[in-house]
């Protein structure tokens, strides 16, 4: 079965007047398989929209290959478009049409039965709120609208950009339990988005692009592993004492006003032994694990700096700076490389 998406060496310049030319776009590559909730995460500017735009054909590649189910891009579009649904950037409705309206127009434009509008209404929470004009809608209201138009054709992908945003913290855990139920029934979903922590609890894989280039890809859990350091979150009532016990002991330790991390073993029962046998008892024993958002602020540089505002092209450009790209793949046998 070919990969619902590839995108091998895709590059895209913008040249823009009195602004010069800006690269978007620099021999990115991607490959979202088959049944995945893939994440595609990236600071502002790095490229996202860009590529999705690219890859609808909604914006000309200047160079690189793009597939979807298999059929080249932009010209086997025709082909498939029944099999996906997009959302890409804020979505635009006409104002003076209802939410059911709307997608009416949208479902015999596509051949769509008419049920099918009352199925995603309902399915995306806007059911009662169906006959009101979209002008009336709020933000969060047309990005259910937008994804309710995403999901009228019932696509084999789907392709979300931004889904909670303007979404409260309950319409946020809909979204969420919606793309999972949506994968569960065999959907591709591949979804962009800030809120980190969603993320991790929706994806199974994760591709993190800067400046334009693919800084990481993989598995969630294989990803947030290549960076999980074997520290240890230590509270103890004689902190000076216990720091200089187990930096004896050949462990590293790094002093913090009201705690200690300390790195070098992979057993925690080491550390408290160490100190119990010294008389010295843990208030506390927590492993520093680390999770997407410190992840991808390492690889991408974005890290806030107090007192220094952070400009919206300052992430890492892989080639300035040698950062390697971390590419981790899992074969069937659940082997990682």
């Amino acid at each position: 079965m070919p990969a619902v998406i590839e995108i091998n060496g895709l590059s895209k310049a913008f040249t823009r007047f009195r602004r010069g030319r800006r690269v978007a776009l620099d021999g990115f590559d991607m490959l979202v398989e088959p049944g995945q909730v893939h994440g595609f995460l990236g600071p502002n500017g790095s490229g996202k929209t860009t590529t999705l735009r690219t890859l609808l054909g909604l914006v000309r590649a200047d160079s690189g290959r793009m597939a979807l189910f298999g059929q080249p891009t932009p010209h086997g579009l025709p082909a498939v478009a029944s099999r996906f649904g997009a959302i890409v950037e804020s979505p635009q409705f006409f104002g003076n049409f209802t939410g059911r309206r709307t997608l009416r127009l949208l479902a015999v434009a596509g051949g769509v039965p008419p049920t099918r509008v009352d199925e995603v209404l309902t399915q995306v929470g806007l059911r009662d709120r169906a006959d009101e004009r979209v002008k009336a809608y709020s933000l969060g209201m047309k990005q259910r609208l937008a994804v309710a138009s995403a999901l009228l054709k019932q696509p084999e992908l789907l392709i979300l950009d931004e889904p909670a945003n303007g979404l409260d913290p309950a319409g946020i855990r809909e979204m969420r339990d919606l793309m999972r139920g949506l994968a569960a029934a065999g959907v591709t979903v591949l979804v962009s988005s800030h809120i980190l922590a969603e993320i991790q609890q929706i994806c199974d894989h994760v591709t993190i692009i800067s400046r334009g280039r693919r800084v990481a890809a993989g598995p969630v859990e294989a990803v947030l592993a290549g960076f999980d350091h074997g520290e240890f979150r230590i509270r103890v009532a004689e902190q000076t004492r216990a720091a200089e016990i187990i930096q004896a002991a050949g462990l590293t330790v790094a002093a913090h006003p009201d705690h200690l991390v300390v790195a070098g073993t992979e057993d925690p029962a080491r550390i408290s032994q160490l100190l119990g046998e010294q008389g010295l008892w843990l208030r506390e024993l927590t492993p520093l694990t680390p999770d997407l958002e410190s992840v991808f602020l390492e690889l991408t540089d974005t890290r806030p700096r107090p007192g220094v505002p952070r400009q919206v092209d300052e992430s890492v450009l892989p080639a300035a700076t040698g950062a390697r790209e971390i590419t981790i793949s899992v074969d069937d046998e659940g082997a990682r490389s």
